[in-house]
């Protein structure tokens, strides 16, 4: 049985998410960026065992708490191929620390398209959505679909960073989440619409930056 806990961090309005399977007791965490203390604790409380930690992408508002959540749960880092090429840039590890965190190390998985990352029982699908940057990713379970930057609440991600490209993105959200059944929860990377999750139909019909 798959379990979502959100959990909103301290800075920049980011999301990191807490997927677990709690027949197995096995989890995943989804952007661990900051506020890694109340992460764990969120872990603990539902007793489970974090076995992978999977960015989105690799910008240091998703990815300086990576070191902390490595150490302190022995699990593997799984990123997009593209991006773990730039995880660990200068510019990364600066703002890493600026932001209270670490550089990350270069992932332990190197994820494609249609990869599947397993959460005990469940299985998380790579839906690579390049726009915001060359390896966004996506992560799909039924029911359930985890945004990153390229898809908010009634918005989407920026564009205007090195690798970004409003065209590429537009397109990601089009044939690849907008294809995604209806009622699919949209679990996004920060908390900037007016409600902190939606679902496909609801952006489909209403985020006015992919209105046709």
């Amino acid at each position: 049985m798959l379990v979502v806990k959100q959990i909103k961090l301290s800075k920049m309005d980011t999301f990191c998410y807490l997927v677990g399977d709690l027949e197995t007791a096995s989890a995943a965490l989804i952007d661990p960026a900051f506020d890694t203390d109340r992460i764990l604790a969120a872990v603990r409380e539902k007793g489970l065992t974090v076995t992978h930690v999977i960015n989105t992408h690799c910008h240091a508002d998703h990815t300086a708490g990576n070191a902390a959540a490595l150490a302190a749960t022995g699990a593997r880092l799984a990123m997009h191929r593209i991006d773990a090429d730039l995880v660990g840039s200068m510019v990364n590890r600066g703002l890493s620390r600026v932001l209270g965190g670490k550089g990350s190390s270069r992932p332990d998985i190197l994820l494609e398209d249609g990869d599947t990352i397993p959460v005990g029982r469940v299985e998380l699908t790579v839906i690579h959505t390049p726009g915001h940057t060359p390896g966004g990713i996506c992560l799909y379970a039924p029911g359930h679909v985890f945004t990153g930057d390229t898809l908010f609440v009634e918005a989407v991600g920026r564009t205007d960073l090195p690798g970004g490209s409003s065209a590429v993105l537009l397109k990601s959200i089009r044939d690849r989440l907008y294809t995604l059944p209806g009622d699919t929860v949209v679990w996004p990377g920060h908390d900037y619409g007016p409600t902190p999750s939606s679902t496909i139909a609801r952006e489909l019909a209403t985020n006015p930056f992919t209105l046709v």
